[in-house]
Formats: structure tokens, sequence, C-alpha cells
């Protein structure tokens, strides 16, 4: 029989990259976009960390499949002025260019920061909130609860992976990395080879 302990953390960018440099973590994931991308790979060549790409993704606006925006084929940011927008809290340092969502410079009528994934998508449901992401959503993990509409927006997000520059992955870490290209890949998205 196999064995092995893998642990999955999801966490703030601030923890993902104290995890690296502390080897607490072989690899995380996260991504860049116009805004964070200068300030972020400052901070990973300080801290000795190498940032791969997998996939660039447009920006898309998740919601409940009862809220009334789902009646469009596209969202402009107009459109979101009437909903509470959900997005993850961050830790003390820098929390500015550490901001989970793109358009983070966007400001917003209502917000609303939550600490996990579980509580944003119960107040999509009840609350009609919204955040803003990547497309990628599982329906075995939501129950088709959570639609993803594109954002009529420019900017693109670089979704990849960082490192240590001089640790080599274990099996475990790279078997880890194929299984995540590949889900990407159904998704319909091309890899960064």
């Amino acid at each position: 029989a196999k064995e092995y302990l893998f642990t999955l953390r999801e966490t703030e960018t601030e923890n993902i990259l104290s995890d690296l440099t502390s080897f607490r973590s072989e690899l995380g994931v996260l991504y860049l976009n116009s805004f964070n991308r200068q300030v972020m790979t400052k901070l990973f060549n300080e801290k000795n960390l190498v940032f791969t790409p997998l996939f660039d993704a447009k920006p898309h606006v998740f919601v409940s499949r009862e809220n009334p925006l789902t009646k469009k084929k596209k969202l402009t940011l107009e459109d979101l002025e009437d909903y509470p927008y959900l997005s993850y809290e961050q830790g003390e340092n820098n929390s500015f260019y550490f901001s989970e969502e793109i358009l983070s410079t966007w400001n917003r009528k209502m917000n609303i920061k939550v600490s996990d994934r579980a509580t944003i998508f119960n107040l999509m449901v009840g609350l009609n909130g919204y955040t803003i992401s990547s497309g990628i959503i599982s329906s075995e993990l939501n129950d088709d609860k959570i639609v993803a509409i594109p954002l009529d927006h420019d900017d693109t997000m670089t979704l990849g992976w960082l490192k240590q520059k001089q640790r080599e992955l274990s099996p475990v870490a790279r078997l880890y990395l194929e299984m995540l290209k590949n889900h990407i890949r159904q998704y319909g998205f091309q890899i960064y080879e």
C-alpha cells in the first residue's frame, strides 16, 4: 500500500510566500496581473523564489445560480455596483498588493471580507454577493450552485506556481503539478509548457 502525507493549504498570498521561504511548502499556486506583477516579481526575487506560469485567464464574476446577474452573458463593473463584493482577508503586511482579486483598486460600495472559500460561497447564495476570479470553478465541489460569468475588462490573470530556487520538487509535488495541469486543461485552457 502507498504511504504519504500531503497537505493542501488554502491561505493568503503572504503565507504562501512565507511557507515557501521557511520550507513548510514545496510549491505555491497564485496569479499575477497588471496591478501586482511588478511588486510580486520583486518579492519573488528577494525571497529566492521562482514563478512558473501555467496559463492565462480573463477575469470572471462568480455568483449564485439564483443571482439576477446570470441573465447576462457578460458583465460590466457597473452591473456589479448594487451587489456585495466578497473577498479574502489578507495579512497585515503589503495587503494592498497581496490582494487575491483582480481589480483591487476599484472602489466598491459594499464589501465583505472573509477567511475561507466556503463562507464566500455561502454568501454568494445567501446575500447575492459576487467575487472575481479566473473562471475555473469545480461543479463537483460546489454542487452547481455557483456560476462564472465573463467580466468585460481588459486585464489578464497569469496563474502559475512558485518554488524555492534551490529546491527540487519531490515526486509527490511533481505528480500534484501534473494533475493540476490536467485539471486546468479540462477547462479548455492552454498550459504554458
